[in-house]
């Protein structure tokens, strides 16, 4: 993965990241399919210019979704979850 914004797809800011940002200052984001632990530690600190102290990686799994007649399967993605060093933030999530 060279390309350090096809590892780091778009932050997730949700209500439960939110909480987590609040309790455990923790960072959520959709990363590439591919991209490993490393990778994402490295993107995120060169793009936001932070340090990272941990990564924890997940896949959320396909869900299936109904209009009428007729179904479907949203895709699978995966998020990423990056605790950075104290003292340190994204503005991107503060506002």
């Amino acid at each position: 993965m060279p390309d350090l914004h096809h590892t780091i797809v778009r932050p997730l800011v949700t209500e439960k990241s939110s909480a987590q940002f609040g309790t455990l200052a923790e960072y959520a984001f959709e990363v590439h399919p591919r991209a490993t632990k490393p990778e994402v530690r490295v993107a995120i600190e060169r793009l936001f210019g932070v340090r990272v102290v941990s990564v924890r990686t997940m896949v959320q799994r396909a869900k299936r979704r109904t209009m009428g007649k007729t179904s479907g399967r949203r895709p699978a993605w995966k998020k990423a979850l990056v605790r950075l060093r104290e003292g340190d933030s994204i503005p991107v999530f503060e506002g």
